[in-house]
């Protein structure tokens, strides 16, 4: 009898040994006993510097005392299942996790707690990315549409306009027709903006850290008095296959609003880095480019992180809200796509640009 359950004992740990989800087994005092390798990969520690800590340190449970929530699990015998949770690791990194927690129960031992963590980071990006690209897709189909029914009525307003105004004897009444034509030609310039550049791309290989430097140097001379500029730059980049007037306009664009959040006395990042096997959208790439955009201002408004790509959704006094969903339109004209990842003193807006060139 001993024997099989030493052979049972050896089978289990290497089937846990061999998982791909973190599982890690607490004793009755809520101390970590074992973890598998997927458990050390997912925390980046050795089991040597993490075993015999406290379940509370290591899993957090939202709302409630990870000591009492597992203790009651115990007692009770019933497993549960949290989503989403957010783990911080002792780098500072956080990551995102679905936990399930199975009490075991021996005749001939102490009660045990399981706890499998499954880490769900990429696939909540590739939700929230496929979920950003079918919203833009539906707001441009909408704004086509909209431009459509606008622009006619427009022209023909403005046409009776001028045919008024030359009907007109008395020039103090022409007045009224110039600021139906000027209210015309306003409107008719927002739905111009609102639609994007009216010309076909003209890609050609762009040097990534050439657009970020011209950038760079119109900020300065927009607002000379602030913020600092900060480079971080990967200089082994190779050049991108693009429209580079579209990548100047977009990444404008976006630093224009970190500027206006980080105030005068505050800091702007312009960062760049190559990822590998990287998806955008349901798609994976070989090789991607990120340009990152950051500045320490207060954050973007909870109330507008998810509307911030909609168009006519401004966060600034007196601001149009068409910066964003402009950049956005141009940066998906290459099949890359913007993000957003905002608290107070930390905001950064993510450019993912595919090196390969598209078909589109």
């Amino acid at each position: 009898m001993m024997a099989q359950t030493t052979v049972k004992t050896s089978v289990e740990k290497s089937i846990l040994d061999n998982l791909n989800t973190a599982v890690l087994l607490f004793s009755a005092d809520l101390r970590l006993s074992y973890i598998n390798p997927a458990g050390e990969m997912l925390f980046d520690v050795s089991s040597r510097h993490i075993l015999g800590q406290h379940a509370s340190d290591l899993v957090p449970c939202p709302g409630q005392d990870v000591e009492e929530r597992f203790r009651t699990a115990l007692d009770t015998r019933h497993p549960f299942t949290e989503r989403e949770l957010n783990v911080v690791l002792s780098d500072g990194r956080t990551i995102t996790v679905n936990c399930t927690v199975l009490p075991l129960h021996y005749f001939d031992a102490h009660d045990e707690l399981l706890v499998e963590l499954h880490q769900v980071d990429q696939q909540l990006r590739i939700n929230r990315e496929e979920q950003l690209l079918s919203q833009h897709q539906a707001t441009q189909a909408l704004i086509r549409g909209l431009a459509h029914e606008i622009k006619n009525p427009l022209g023909g307003l403005r046409g009776a306009a001028q045919l008024l105004e030359a009907e007109l004897p008395d020039p103090g009444l022409r007045e009224y027709t110039r600021i139906i034509i000027h209210e015309a030609d306003r409107l008719q310039t927002l739905m111009n903006r609102m639609l994007g550049p009216n010309r076909m791309p003209q890609p050609r290989a762009v040097n990534i850290h050439y657009v970020l430097e011209h950038v760079r140097g119109l900020l300065i001379a927009e607002s000379p008095r602030g913020p600092r500029i900060v480079r971080d730059y990967d200089p082994s980049l190779p050049e991108i296959h693009a429209d580079q007037d579209r990548l100047v306009q977009a990444l404008l664009n976006i630093a224009r609003n970190a500027v206006a959040a980080a105030g005068v006395d505050g800091t702007l990042t312009l960062r760049t880095r190559a990822l590998r096997q990287f998806t955008i959208g349901n798609k994976r790439h070989r090789l991607v480019m990120r340009v990152e955009i950051e500045d320490n201002g207060p954050g973007v408004p909870e109330g507008l992180r998810d509307r911030i790509f909609f168009p006519m959704v401004s966060g600034h006094h007196g601001g149009t809200g068409l910066g964003l969903p402009i950049a956005q339109e141009l940066i998906n004209q290459h099949g890359g796509l913007i993000e957003c990842d905002s608290r107070p003193g930390e905001t950064k807006f993510l450019v993912s640009l595919p090196l390969e060139p598209t078909n589109d």
